[in-house]
C-alpha cells in the first residue's frame, strides 16, 4: 500500500491541486490526508458525486487541476455530469473511484451489482482507466499516464481503488465553524411578473466586464446568448442542476465575482448544492434562481417551486443574504443589495420564452476554453 502523503505529493508534482468528493471507507486515509494538509490543499466535501464532478469542472475552468474522489456506488450519480458536462465541454479531471463489491471480496449486498460493472461502466462512459496504484513504484507512472491522457483527450481519467490501497491515516480535529444567520429580505409586490428575457436584460445592465457568469441548461443560457455573447459567459448545455456546483468551483478559485443564473427545476434537482455553498462561504458568489414554476424547455410541465421557499433554504444553509422578488424593480434592488456572498436572489418570473429562440453558435469546448482564459486573465 501507499501513504496519502505519497499520493498527494506525486499528484502535486503534476499540478493536481484541488480535491472534492464524497467519502467512502476505502477512501478514508486519502481524504483524511488531503484534509490534514490545510496549508496547501482545499478539499470540498460534496453532498453528491454529481455535485463533486460539477465543482471539479468549475475548479478546472478557474485554472486548477482537480481530483474527484467517491465510492463506485456513486458512479451512477456522476453519470449525468460526466456525459453532459465533462464530455461536451472537454473538461478533464482525475477520478478516484473505489471498488466496493469487487468480485471475490466480502462486502455489503448493495455493492454487488456495481462491483461487477464498475470498469465496464467507466469504459462505457468513454473514459480511460487503470487500477489505483498500490506501491510507491507504481504511483508516479500511473499518475503520469493519467495526466498524459487528460492532455491528449481533455476528458476525465479514472483510477479504480481496491480495499487497503492506502495506509491508515487519522483525521486531525478541526473546530466546526459557527455561522450567524444571514439576512432575508422580501421585495415581492404581487403584480405582473417579468419574463426571463427581461430579467436577463436587467441583470446584464448591472454586470460589469469582470464578472463570470454561468447560465443553467435550457432556455436561460440560450436567451443569455441571444442578448449578449461574451467570453465571460458559460452556457451549460447539460448537467441539469449543476450550474451552482460549477459556479462554486469557479468562485473558490478566483477573486472575480461569479454569478450563477439558475432555474427552479434545476435548483430543485440539486438542492444539496445550497448546503455546500453555504458551508464553503464564497464571498464572491451570487446565486440567482429565475423561477417560472415550470420546466420551460421540455413543454412547460410544472415544477413544485410554488410550495418551496428558496430564500429560507438558502438562509438555513448559510448564505449571507437571501432576497425574494417578483418584479424588475425588486430585482434591481436585490442585485444592488447582494454584494456580499454567498447570496441568493429568488426572482419569480412568468413562463415562456422568445419565439424561435436560437442556440449558442459557439461550440461547448470553445465556450469552456475562452471562459477559462477570461477567468485566468485577472482572476
Amino acid at each position: 500500500m501507499i501513504t496519502a502523503r505519497a499520493f498527494i505529493d506525486a499528484a502535486a508534482r503534476l499540478g493536481f491541486d484541488f480535491y472534492t468528493g464524497v467519502p467512502c471507507s476505502f477512501l478514508t486515509p486519502l481524504i483524511n490526508g488531503v484534509l490534514n494538509d490545510r496549508e496547501s490543499l482545499h478539499y470540498v466535501g460534496a453532498t453528491s458525486e454529481g455535485e463533486a464532478v460539477g465543482i471539479a469542472a468549475g475548479a478546472w475552468l478557474a485554472g486548477r487541476r482537480p481530483v474527484v474522489m467517491f465510492q463506485n456506488s456513486g458512479l451512477g450519480n456522476a453519470v449525468n455530469p460526466l456525459t453532459s458536462l465533462n464530455a461536451p465541454f472537454h473538461i478533464p479531471a482525475l477520478l478516484v473511484t473505489t471498488w466496493r463489491g469487487q468480485p471475490g471480496l466480502a462486502d455489503e449486498p448493495q455493492h454487488k451489482v456495481m462491483g461487477q460493472i464498475t470498469q465496464d461502466l467507466i469504459a462505457l462512459l468513454g473514459l480511460e482507466q487503470e487500477p489505483f496504484p498500490k506501491t510507491d513504484a507504481e504511483l508516479g507512472a500511473a499518475l503520469a499516464r493519467a495526466s498524459d491522457s487528460q492532455a491528449l483527450r481533455a476528458l476525465p481519467f479514472a483510477l479504480v481503488m481496491e480495499k487497503g490501497s492506502v495506509a491508515p491515516e487519522a483525521l486531525e480535529p478541526v473546530t466546526p465553524r459557527v455561522l450567524t444567520p444571514g439576512r432575508r429580505l422580501d421585495l415581492k409586490e404581487g403584480g405582473e411578473r417579468p419574463t426571463r428575457f427581461a430579467a436577463l436584460q436587467k441583470f446584464l445592465g448591472t454586470a460589469d466586464d469582470t464578472t463570470a457568469v454561468i447560465a443553467t441548461t435550457g432556455k436561460c443560457g440560450r436567451e443569455l446568448f441571444t442578448l449578449a455573447d461574451r467570453p465571460q459567459h458559460l452556457y451549460l448545455v447539460g448537467s441539469m442542476g449543476g450550474a451552482s456546483a460549477v459556479g462554486l468551483g469557479v468562485a473558490l478559485n478566483t477573486r472575480r465575482r461569479v454569478v450563477v443564473l439558475d432555474g427552479d427545476g434545476a435548483a430543485l434537482m440539486k438542492l444539496g448544492n445550497f448546503a455546500t455553498i453555504g458551508a464553503q462561504q464564497p464571498g464572491n458568489l451570487l446565486h440567482i434562481v429565475l423561477d417560472n414554476g415550470v420546466h420551460d424547455s421540455t413543454g412547460g410541465q410544472a415544477t413544485v417551486s410554488a410550495t418551496v421557499d428558496f430564500t429560507a433554504i438558502a438562509q438555513a444553509c448559510g448564505y449571507r443574504s437571501a432576497i425574494s422578488c417578483d418584479s424588475l424593480g425588486g430585482f434591481a434592488t436585490a442585485l444592488a443589495e447582494s454584494r456580499e456572498g454567498p447570496a441568493l436572489i429568488h426572482l419569480r418570473i412568468r413562463p415562456g420564452s422568445l419565439a424561435k429562440l436560437g442556440r449558442p453558435t459557439v461550440a461547448p469546448p470553445d465556450v469552456a476554453r475562452r471562459f477559462r482564459a477570461f477567468v485566468a486573465a485577472q482572476g
